[in-house]
């Protein structure tokens, strides 16, 4: 496993993370990739460990608390080893956030309870409406008292809107940015956003990074989702867009580098080393702990292949609105 500065930050990340969504499993209301086998979460957990991957994203959220609880659990004798990433703001699954001081002081307090730590290396506000940012100064200023308590390290922002993200950049001081960026996820290299991260030192961090397992191409159009796993929610259109967009990227790239296309679409990620500090594909068993992180090894694309990847995305739209 290789890894990378995070940002202008006193630590460094494995450059492929564990994206510890899945593993939260069903609980209640909440949508992930649909049921989980705990016991199958902490070998994934474990092995990811064992192969050298050291950060670890999750959130409140993810499972109402179960994927912090997961994490909690198997890490605990070796807490000091690893970088772990969660976040505040959502309350449950239709949507619901509370980013007041006294809500983000009792999230986290309750997040090191489930993850059996005192502290968090970065806590990010997870997809506020940065305007509410800019007109109430007391949510920063709860991060900060916190990050002075030795509650957490760094201050980050997880958001969904990009325009946003660069205004957020802009506008306040956090040290981490966790933002989409895959094949057919470009726009960070194209609106500016990468550039604002890197002058200011921001540790970026990538999700996303095999679109929702679209670009595993272990997925076709006509598959079925239960109800349980978010991608039911996404049209019919979009998942027929999203499961043959695999076609255009990496089908000829499978086969000339005699890799999956999972690896491929991840080495892509991987190709940009002085801006994305770690990618985070979700992991729910071994396996693919085991294919997610070889990648690692393989390295970032040829600079030929990425201007080709990066013209396709230019030449297609990926996302319906």
């Amino acid at each position: 496993m290789n890894y990378r500065q995070f940002g202008d930050n006193d630590f460094k990340v494995s450059e492929i993370g564990f994206g510890a969504w899945g593993i939260g499993g069903v609980a209640k209301d909440c949508k992930s990739y649909g049921p989980t086998d705990d016991s199958k979460s902490v070998q994934a957990l474990n092995k990811a460990y064992d192969v050298g991957v050291t950060f670890y994203d999750t959130s409140p959220i993810y499972g109402y608390g179960h994927s912090e609880e997961l994490i909690g659990k198997t890490f605990k004798e070796i807490r000091d080893r690893i970088i772990i990433n969660t976040k505040v703001g959502y309350i449950n699954y239709q949507g619901d956030q509370d980013f007041s001081p006294k809500y983000i002081r009792s999230s986290i307090e309750t997040s090191l309870k489930r993850l059996r730590t005192d502290y968090v290396d970065i806590l990010q506000l997870h997809d506020p409406p940065i305007q509410l940012l800019i007109k109430d100064d007391n949510i920063i200023i709860e991060l900060k008292k916190l990050k002075e308590e030795g509650k957490i390290r760094v201050i980050g922002i997880s958001t969904s809107s990009q325009e946003e993200d660069i205004l957020a950049v802009q506008k306040f001081d956090f040290k981490s940015i966790q933002i989409n960026f895959n094949l057919m996820d470009q726009r960070a290299l194209f609106n500016g956003l990468f550039d604002a991260c890197t002058n200011r030192g921001v540790g970026v961090i990538g999700r996303t990074p095999l679109c929702f397992g679209f670009l595993t191409g272990k997925y076709t159009s006509k598959d079925n989702y239960p109800s349980s796993d978010h991608r039911s929610a996404w049209s019919l259109e979009q998942i027929d867009k999203w499961a043959n967009a695999i076609k255009l990227f990496t089908d000829k790239k499978v086969d000339q580098f005699g890799e999956t296309s999972t690896q491929v679409a991840l080495r892509y990620c991987l190709s940009y080393p002085s801006i994305i500090s770690t990618t985070v594909p979700g992991m729910l068993n071994e396996d693919h702990v085991l294919e997610n992180t070889i990648t690692s090894k393989l390295g970032p694309l040829p600079d030929h292949i990425i201007e080709e990847f990066k013209q396709i995305y230019r030449d297609n739209k990926f996302f319906i609105s």
